[in-house]
């Protein structure tokens, strides 16, 4: 039977190596929403240099906050961000959250599904989708057949989920690259352009005056690095990672995230808005005007269509896992791949109301604002509370239902938000800081005062258990024995290997052709063969190595 470990602490012997990690970052944050988010920096008229350091700053601080807050909490717990959050606040209090945090993943997941739907609709002609609700009943079966397929590797836990991301992981990277390289062409051959690429300032003329057109927008370079940050507060900030990271056997894995960030939302950012703005060119269209299937299908062909359904799948498979998990903490009693299932249904109906695609950047940055003020509640108690002398997890001591000082710092920040938002028209995106400062605050002075302070017979009790455990599991990984002798299955996968390595070169040699004279069209075409070498040698490696 599959051990999810969903109420208590993840034991020694199932933590996960690094490769997992990078595999998951990698292919979580290079999704298909990035199609969209990169087309969308160009629409809001953002200029190209306030958008090349602006995300070099947001993306920065967002791989800190996961390898400074999240990751060490969730190494030092072991614990899901909803068995840690009930332990803190109480099952009253985990009831409600988990069922707003369910729901906003459920929302975030139909999102990547409509993404792959756009694409997989080229195929059969299905018109693109514009309205809030479905206006053609083959996007419907089409959104319908994605959210099956992702719904059944959520299902099956969080190895496959991470083994689906090792396959697909280095071939959707290189397809964001190949398609900025392809498209650049296109824009080369503009009326009054610069007839070649010779420099770096070349490449950054370009981008002035045909992708990243500095308008009069109120959006630079702050809205940017602000919206690079929150755009995955959900998972860092607000701890919602702690769930994937506490099979980390290393805290320091909180900095693969930078793959997902430099690689995913950064340079796939950057060529996605290459890419938007090319075939826009190609197509006499505003990039507002094409989803991400319209944009992939231009400037990659068939391999672009492919490209945007997994990005969307790697990235909806463990934001449903996610939403599982956080409808299963309501009630233990409940199967947990029941209950994902369930979520993969909820989700996928939400997926055929193309909404949660063209309203994507406010809802991500709403999503990580609500949840956020319950992260900075976790971190007050986790970190602030030992170092004031306050005692950790009071609440569950006075065997409380509801932590009320949670309750009332969560839903004050929020209110705080709004007024913000209204009276002062603070931007969305700016408006995290002041409400996780608040939250702090708020519930260090109102735990202080209903039990915080107290001294309790069972935290010492509980102490003792969790150095003993801590002292276990150190034990173990520093005990670990290294397979220093390659397995038959190993030696095997060396020609696996080797063969997908080959194909992913090929298609960097074969995208290149485009500056040699190769027509835009024959390169799409030649790009398939290597693509279905790569996925079946990389897919035979990973089902076939049984290591972590």
């Amino acid at each position: 039977m599959l051990n999810e470990f969903e109420m208590e602490p993840v034991a020694p012997e199932s933590l996960k190596s690094s490769r997992s990690f990078i595999a998951s970052f990698a292919g979580e944050h290079v999704a298909g929403t990035e199609f969209v988010i990169g087309a969308l920096f160009v629409s809001w008229g953002v200029s190209t240099g306030d958008l090349l350091i602006g995300l070099l700053i947001g993306n920065t601080l967002a791989v800190l906050t996961w390898a400074l807050i999240t990751a060490p909490i969730a190494t030092d717990t072991r614990l899901t961000l909803y068995a840690y959050l009930e332990k803190i606040a109480g099952p009253g209090t985990i009831r409600v959250y988990s069922l707003v945090n369910g729901v906003l993943f459920c929302i975030l997941a139909g999102a990547m599904v409509t993404v792959s739907a756009s694409a997989v609709r080229v195929l059969f002609d299905v018109p693109a989708q514009v309205n809030w609700y479905p206006t053609d009943v083959g996007f419907v079966i089409v959104a319908c057949s994605v959210g099956a397929v992702v719904s059944y590797i959520a299902m099956n836990g969080f190895t496959k989920v991470t083994r689906f991301a090792e396959v697909c992981a280095p071939w959707m990277i290189l397809m964001f690259f190949i398609g900025a390289v392809i498209s650049v062409p296109v824009l080369i051959a503009q009326p009054d352009n610069i007839s070649q690429i010779s420099s770096v300032n070349d490449l950054y003329t370009l981008a002035e005056s045909y992708i990243w057109v500095e308008s009069q927008s109120d959006i630079g370079l702050l809205h940017v690095a602000a919206f690079a940050w929150v755009a995955n507060l959900s998972m860092h900030g607000s701890l919602g990672d702690l769930t994937l990271l506490r099979y980390a056997k290393r805290s320091y894995y909180g900095y693969y995230s930078s793959l997902g960030m430099f690689i995913g939302h950064y340079l796939a950012w950057i060529c996605a808005g290459v890419m938007g703005a090319s075939a826009g060119l190609l197509l006499n269209l505003s990039v507002t005007q094409l989803d991400a299937g319209e944009v992939a299908f231009q400037t990659l062909g068939m391999v672009g269509i492919l490209a945007v359904i997994i990005a969307g799948w790697t990235t909806s498979n463990p934001t449903i896992y996610r939403a599982g998990l956080a409808f299963q903490s309501i009630n233990h009693k409940w199967n947990r791949k029941t209950v994902t299932l369930l979520t993969g249904i909820v989700t996928t109906i939400i997926a055929c109301f193309p909404f949660v695609f063209t309203g994507l950047l406010d809802f991500v940055g709403l999503m990580g604002l609500m949840l956020s003020p319950v992260g900075a509640v976790i971190v007050t108690e986790h970190w602030l509370f030992p170092k004031l002398g306050l005692t950790r997890y009071w609440n569950f001591y006075k065997k409380n239902t509801t932590n009320y000082a949670a309750i009332i710092s969560w839903f004050s920040a929020l209110v705080i938000a709004a007024a913000l938002n209204y009276y002062l028209n603070v931007h969305l995106f700016f408006l995290v800081v002041p409400v996780w400062i608040w939250s702090t605050l708020c519930y260090l002075g109102i735990a202080f005062f209903v039990g915080a302070k107290k001294v309790y017979e069972e935290a010492e009790i509980f102490e003792n258990q969790e150095s003993h455990r801590k002292e276990t599991e150190r034990k173990y990984l520093n005990n670990e024995p290294l397979n220093t002798t390659a397995t038959e299955n190993e030696q095997g996968n060396r020609i696996s290997i080797w063969v997908a390595n080959l194909s992913l070169i090929s298609i960097v040699l074969i995208s290149f052709g485009v500056f040699w004279g190769v027509s835009h069209n024959s390169i799409k075409t030649w790009l398939i063969l290597p693509t279905i070498v790569y996925f079946v040698f990389a897919t035979y490696r990973i089902v076939t190595d049984s290591s972590n």
